[in-house]
């Protein structure tokens, strides 16, 4: 088998290349977009076909390169079925087998991350993606994590594998690249050394993390095997109200923040609240939102946002009659763009 691995300086990911040395067909496993050129230099250099990009899972720390390379190369991206992502060439579930000439890749189901993590396993080696680190495991406080299952996965499929299965992370912070699921089961500082479920469930219940700096984009661009739509693009899917203004949702507001004017009609105490606001927002209170917006370019895109939707409904209404032509009201307010686990300001 041709393998290599490849890592992303600026994300500290991990990359990986397979490949049949017969018939020169090639898979990549969590590719990054940004190395997209990069990609296709290894792939020219070394005569291979890319078959298949697959992916660990919906990352939100860096954009998948599956969808540039598919267009690029004919590849197939590939993501497990409770992924969530949309333009997926191939959905997986846990016991696939993917074949690639020699290559046998079996699909090991490993939530807990997320909901749609996976494993792969390829002969005497199994890629982990944020499943299980060398010595760690990744979060889940966020994409449907959960500790319990994330231990359940390790140990339930992990961890029975044989001793002397190399394992290869998703992500290093360490300058390490390969360990092994014996070594991992004896010292992993979060899940071996026979801790408990109970124990791992409560050291992730208190990491208290800040989130990964690209998840506003990261994760919208990822459920589409890493497209970015433009703005207008994005815009023109939110749903029209009757009253002119168009709903926009956490994620396709926060992919797109820094082209919009963020107008957050609540009272000072929610701004400041529990709840948080979006970063760079204006605190305009809703009685004097046709007061402050009477200087404001009337081509402008407005975000208008409150705790919920309801009054930056009312908000957006009375924008649109003033003569704004680009208002959209962030539907479900703060409290869904928490429920995304999308950053807050405070």
């Amino acid at each position: 088998m041709i393998f290599q691995q490849l890592f992303d300086d600026e994300t500290s990911t991990f990359t990986y290349l397979l490949a049949d040395p017969e018939t020169r067909r090639a898979v990549l496993i969590d590719p990054v977009l940004e190395n997209t050129d990069a990609y296709g230099d290894l792939l020219a250099r070394l005569d291979l076909t890319l078959v298949y990009t697959l992916e660990t899972h919906v990352h939100a720390d860096h954009i998948t390169a599956g969808a540039a390379l598919r267009e690029r190369f004919g590849s197939q991206t590939v993501v497990h079925e409770r992924g969530g992502a949309r333009s997926v060439d191939v959905e997986v579930a846990d016991g696939d087998v993917l074949r690639v000439d020699a290559l046998e890749i079996e699909v090991l189901y490993t939530p807990g991350h997320t909901a749609g993590d996976v494993s792969y396993r390829v002969g005497d080696r199994v890629f982990t993606g944020d499943t299980l680190f060398i010595g760690g495991c990744g979060r889940t406080d966020f994409q449907q994590g959960s500790a319990e299952r994330l231990y359940d996965s390790v140990h339930g499929k992990l961890f029975t594998l044989p001793d002397t299965t190399l394992m290869y992370p998703g992500h290093d912070y360490n300058g390490r690249t390969v360990s092994t699921i014996g070594w991992e089961r004896a010292h992993n500082a979060r899940l071996g050394r026979n801790r408990s479920r109970e124990s791992f469930a409560e050291i992730m219940g208190n990491l208290n993390l800040a989130h990964p700096k690209r998840i506003a984009r990261a994760v919208p661009a990822n459920l589409s095997c890493g497209v970015v739509p433009s703005i207008d693009e994005a815009l023109a899917r939110s749903s029209t109200e009757a009253s002119g203004f168009r709903d926009l949702g956490p994620w396709g507001a926060a992919i797109h923040k820094t082209d919009l004017r963020v107008v957050d009609v609540r009272e000072v105490p929610e701004f400041d609240g529990p709840l948080g606001h979006i970063d760079g927002a204006e605190l305009v209170p809703l009685g004097t939102v046709s007061k402050a917006a009477a200087g404001w370019g009337r081509d402008e895109r407005l975000l208008v946002v409150c705790r919920s939707g309801g009054r930056s409904s009312r908000a957006a209404a009375q924008l649109t009659a003033m003569g704004f032509g680009k208002v959209y009201n962030l539907s479900g307010g703060m409290m869904d763009w928490n429920k995304a686990a999308l950053p807050v300001a405070r």
